[in-house]
């Protein structure tokens, strides 16, 4: 069965302000936030894209998107799936763990959204490549 992808996470008021009305944020952005904060973390070489994001780089626009995917549990909690290749040498652990703590963190700053699962899925190791002198 496949997932349903929610339209909008709702963003809950901040303590002690007035609700003025519904704040939505699209599902895209929490991803962007989640791509960002990846790339961020020390050890990780890149996420993981599909061949449009290849073809969309290779024009230079950047994705910041890729290997990210956000969805809805079955209980309203937002779930976070990463893709990425860590560089040869990191404790993979490490890594994943610090990606978590990473994205997490920054979703929470950014949108007072809570994240209930932040799922790191290694796919590759990135070796160090020659360079020609």
């Amino acid at each position: 069965m496949a997932e349903k992808q929610p339209v909008a996470f709702v963003q809950p008021t901040p303590v002690g302000k007035e609700e003025l009305g519904k704040i939505e944020v699209a599902p895209e952005v929490i991803e962007v936030i989640a791509g960002i904060a990846a790339t961020e973390v020390e050890g990780v070489a890149a996420t993981r894209g599909n061949f449009t994001t290849g073809v969309v780089e290779r024009f230079g626009k950047k994705v910041h998107s890729k290997g990210i995917k956000s969805a809805m549990s079955e209980e309203g909690n937002i779930v976070i799936d990463v893709f990425c290749t860590v560089k040869y040498g990191y404790a993979i652990p490490k890594v994943a763990k610090e990606v978590q703590s990473t994205i997490r963190q920054a979703i929470l700053n950014m949108t007072a959204i809570e994240t209930s699962e932040v799922n790191i899925h290694v796919t590759g190791i990135q070796f160090e490549t020659a360079t020609a002198e």
